[in-house]
């Protein structure tokens, strides 16, 4: 597990770790790492064209000092400089003793020349250093830079950015306008909220560990990112003692004789998660049995047996019928993972939301799910999250690429998803079946939507794969059966195999 720390938290501790080191010092260990992660990136140095695209600030400092360094090992180094008045004076001075070129564009209208000179040399580069914003940034990307930033994109110049893509929010990974999608971010002493929330607009994201730490200690984070070793260190196994009962007996109440098929994946999904033992209730109890002969299934909730947790929602209708499976699983007093149809019940009767308030619940809206029952996300999620966690007292997971999950204690967790193959009809119920099955294995209900969304993720990627590269789009019912080669990948990661 890794923190994520804000503009302000970082500031923060960089400016406490200054008293004591120096500000040049800094900017020098950065500026070392972010050059040898550009070489690693070219994979040679010699002889190739480096374009530092530098505005204003420290992080047009750190492109100037690594632009330094990649001269003096034989590379190429233009640095265009989009605010010539206030680039960094000792890193400038550093690129000019290494014989590294300079250009720059003068406010506020650039000469046609000087911008014509800029993007040959951007077009003609074999890379380009976004050093334009940092991490204090804040909207679009200001004229020119949406130009040059345009041009290598369209000659496939990849960028490598510093910190973060210039244009997009440091703490919300938000963009209004122009920004530079990166094909390599390397970041300095921690990693920040945006690249989690805004991974595919970072590239892989590569730490450059200058000695931030001791300074960020009694910092909380702003939020958490699981690793595949802390999920599988928490994923529930049979030891010797354990029975089927032992390991958790889950509830799984949903579908309908319109949607069957949600009964089925989440009911599944269940079976697959863990080696404890499965109880469906509801219409299509028949299809369930179909698929799955060892889950125990009866056409209604009342009938159903004694359970340690209940996974509620998906395709369950939100009439009366639906409101009353809602409340006979609230009425069992355990832990609940309520998706879908229950989401919409619960947001149109404020007397059921009282009733979850405390309680050990899960709800795992996306985001019309969640303006429903706690406002518009807007573009700050993990601010969102964590309001809805505290106003609804339970644990919020809302859905989306990088999913945040909240504890109404503030807790928050970010799952940064490798790609998109989740984004498929279905693939929550998958989901919900998933917590509602860790929920019964006695875990916490930060953590269980926590762990579930991440084998999830992982589980709709090997699916994508299944037959081999490039993946190819994959149904819910495929990304189902992927759980458990899921569950091998971070079971391996935890034990280091």
């Amino acid at each position: 597990m890794h923190g994520l720390h804000t503009a302000d938290q970082v500031r923060a501790a960089e400016a406490a770790m200054m008293r004591t080191v120096g500000d040049g010092v800094l900017m020098r260990r950065a500026a070392a790492g972010l050059a040898h992660h550009v070489r690693e990136f070219l994979g040679a140095t010699y002889g190739r064209r480096v374009v530092l695209l530098v505005g204003a600030g420290d992080n047009g400092g750190d492109a100037l000092w690594a632009g330094a360094e990649l001269r003096r090992r034989g590379a190429h180094v233009t640095a265009v400089l989009l605010a010539p008045d206030r680039a960094h004076p000792a890193g400038l001075a550093a690129l000019r003793a290494a014989r590294g070129r300079v250009l720059a564009l003068h406010p506020p209208g650039p000469a046609a020349g000087g911008l014509d000179a800029a993007r040959a040399l951007v077009a003609g580069a074999d890379v380009v250093v976004d050093g334009i914003v940092g991490i204090s940034g804040r909207g679009a990307l200001r004229d020119p830079a949406p130009e040059l930033v345009a041009v290598a994109d369209g000659a496939g110049v990849p960028i490598v950015a510093c910190d973060l893509p210039s244009g997009v929010d440091c703490d919300t990974g938000a963009t209004d306008g122009p920004h530079v999608r990166a094909a390599l971010t390397v970041t300095f002493g921690c990693r920040k909220p945006v690249h989690a929330l805004a991974a595919p607009l970072c590239g892989p994201v590569r730490l450059v560990d200058f000695g931030l730490g001791p300074f960020l200690e009694g910092i909380e984070p702003h939020a958490r990112v699981l690793s595949d070793g802390d999920v599988g260190a928490r994923w529930p196994v049979p030891g010797p003692g354990d029975d089927k009962y032992s390991q958790g007996v889950v509830g799984i109440a949903a579908g309908s004789a319109t949607y069957p098929g949600a009964a089925v994946l989440a009911a599944g999904a269940a079976a697959l998660a863990t080696s404890g033992m499965v109880r469906f209730a509801g219409s299509a109890a028949d299809e369930v049995r179909r698929h799955w002969p060892e889950i125990v299934a009866t056409g209604d909730i009342t009938d159903a047996g004694r359970t340690q947790a209940w996974a509620v929602g998906p395709g369950l209708g939100t009439g009366g019928q639906g409101r009353a499976v809602l409340e006979e699983a609230l009425d069992r007093e355990v832990p609940l993972c309520l998706d879908a149809d229950a989401i919409t019940l619960l947001a149109q009767d404020a007397h059921l939301r009282m009733r979850i308030h405390g309680e050990p619940v899960v709800l795992t809206p996306h985001a019309g799910e969640f303006a429903r029952i706690a406002g518009e996300v807007g573009p700050d999620r993990i601010g969102a999250a964590r309001r809805a966690a505290a106003d609804l007292g339970v644990t919020v997971l809302l859905k989306g690429n990088a999913t945040v999950v909240a504890a109404p204690d503030g807790r928050v967790l970010v799952d940064p998803a490798a790609d998109s193959w989740a984004a498929t009809a279905g693939s929550g119920d998958v989901l919900t079946g998933m917590i509602g099955a860790l929920l019964a294995a006695g875990l916490d209900p930060w953590w269980a939507a926590g762990c579930a969304t991440l084998v999830h993720a992982r589980a709709a990627t090997a699916a994508a794969r299944e037959h081999g590269l490039p993946p190819v789009p994959a149904p819910a019912s495929a990304m189902q059966a992927a759980i458990p080669v899921a569950l091998r990948s971070v079971r391996s990661a935890a034990s280091g195999h």
